[in-house]
């Protein structure tokens, strides 16, 4: 660790290329810097479509990967390293670890910039999904991870001082889908990159059921063909529910976000990017679990609601989702529409 306060880096570059919710969890990270070292420059390497999360953050460089460096291949990577190198960078943060930041890493370091990678802990998360001798407790979290690599790097951050995002205020081109508010706004993120990590859509209606007596406002966030469809199915037999997914921009998704007074999400990136503006996210989780270190920023570990583990006692089998076990297929099957619904409103009361 570079301990010399003089020897602190002066320019960090933050690598971390994909997915969305991942994306998400380095912004904690970014606000802490920004806000701890208000001296230090930061550039985020990242894709074109994340650059909304990091807008509002003071004097952020986002550097946007031009699809022709990822295609080229080594040739690609080194033209990328060459446009990086025209910056006074002196330190690589890289918060992805796969084998194109790797090689990225590598090149900084042939150039003599230090650099750190995250340490993805999987000694710890194989003892978690083990299916004999397991051991069911928490391991560390992805942002105290994340934290870890700024530490090695000679910039220690405090993730207990964070200050989040502020509601964003609604632009025209969102109130005319959303309406005016007049009532409680909830969102709902029913989807997840694999099944298990999926709500049944059915019981999920009943939980729309059950908070339209109370009169609130739900939103519905998915993407792609089949889940726009299968949400504007679901938002047709509501009359306080609308669907959002494919009627705004990521920017415009975002204003909406901030301004919910809960969110409920599967193990995915909609509970991320809520945290980011402290609105409270219940997580409901499958065949994965909150102990791997995934639970949204800043969110207490009682707002995530998991599969029945007496009738599933080797969950988590997987710590992505993508590892299925036979017999666990419908784990999700077992949390109770009227569990969500009442620590929904028990949540909103307390609000």
């Amino acid at each position: 660790m570079l301990e010399n306060k003089s020897n602190r880096p002066k320019h960090i570059l933050i690598l971390r290329l994909s997915a969305l919710g991942d994306v998400a969890m380095t912004v904690p990270i970014v606000l802490a810097l920004r806000q701890q070292y208000p001296d230090l420059k930061i550039s985020i390497l990242s894709r074109e479509f994340f650059r909304p999360f990091f807008n509002e953050i003071p004097e952020i460089i986002f550097h946007p990967i031009d699809p022709e460096y990822l295609n080229s291949g080594l040739s690609g990577l080194y033209k990328l390293f060459r446009k990086l190198s025209e910056y006074d960078i002196d330190a690589v943060a890289d918060l992805h670890d796969v084998l194109r930041t790797k090689v990225l890493k590598n090149l900084f370091k042939a150039s003599r910039i230090h650099n750190a990678s995250i340490d993805k802990g999987r000694a710890d998360r194989k003892k978690l999904v083990a299916l004999s001798k397991k051991k069911l407790k928490p391991i560390k979290s992805i942002f105290q991870r994340h934290s870890d690599v700024c530490s090695s790097l000679g910039l220690p951050i405090d993730l207990s001082n964070v200050k989040l995002f502020r509601q964003k205020e609604i632009s025209a081109e969102v109130v005319e889908i959303t309406g005016n508010k007049n009532s409680k706004w909830i969102g709902i993120a029913p989807f997840a990159t694999y099944k298990t990590k999926v709500y049944p859509l059915n019981k999920m209606e009943q939980v729309i059921k059950g908070l339209e007596k109370k009169g609130h406002q739900i939103f519905l966030f998915g993407g792609g063909k089949k889940e726009t469809e299968s949400l504007d199915k679901i938002s047709s037999s509501f009359k306080n529910c609308v669907n959002i997914a494919g009627r705004l921009s990521f920017q415009h998704e975002l204003e909406l976000i901030s301004n919910l007074d809960l969110m409920v999400s599967m193990d995915s990136g909609n509970g991320h990017m809520a945290a980011l503006f402290g609105v409270p996210v219940i997580t409901l989780w499958g065949n994965t679990h909150p102990y791997a270190g995934f639970v949204p920023f800043g969110q207490p570990l009682e707002n995530s609601i998991t599969a029945d583990l007496n009738q599933y006692p080797f969950i988590p089998t997987s710590i992505y989702g993508n590892k299925i076990i036979p017999g666990y297929e419908d784990c999700m099957q077992s949390i109770e529409s009227n569990t969500i619904v009442q620590k929904i409103n028990r949540l909103l009361e307390a609000g």
